[in-house]
């Protein structure tokens, strides 16, 4: 085939397929809503306490481990001086930013694990959130 056929070919079923789309959402339904929750979510939180609390851990070990450690703000830091130090001003301002965003997190997560540790204690009084 040419590819001025292949071209028509494509573009017929195309627009065939956008015609039928058409008609189909013009059926004047509307989508039906999303379901509206009807908790909190209590029983479900409690139950993930354990692994949100090895993930914030191991989050927080990762940020504070030394130059060896992937992901951790000392070797990002140590990136930005290896950039500075080159003279690549452009990847400097970019791994800077990373390191700004980066060290923001840490206080954000230690938030989250003493928040984590008050809703831990209300699970424990209210029988893991099973109780109405």
């Amino acid at each position: 085939m040419s590819t001025a056929k292949t071209a028509a070919l494509a573009l017929t079923a195309v627009t065939a397929l956008l015609a039928a789309a058409g008609t189909a959402s013009a059926g004047g339904s509307t989508p039906a809503p999303a379901a509206t929750p009807t908790g909190d979510g209590a029983q479900a939180l409690c139950k993930r306490i354990p692994r949100i609390e090895k993930r914030l851990e191991r989050a927080l070990d990762r940020l504070g481990g030394d130059a060896t450690q992937r992901g951790s703000i000392a070797r990002l830091e140590k990136r930005v001086e290896n950039a500075r130090t080159a003279g690549h001003t452009e990847i400097e301002t970019y791994l800077n930013d990373k390191l700004t965003f980066r060290r923001s997190l840490v206080p954000t997560l230690e938030k989250r694990q003493k928040d984590l540790t008050a809703v831990k204690t209300w699970c424990k009084a209210n029988n893991n959130g099973s109780d109405k």
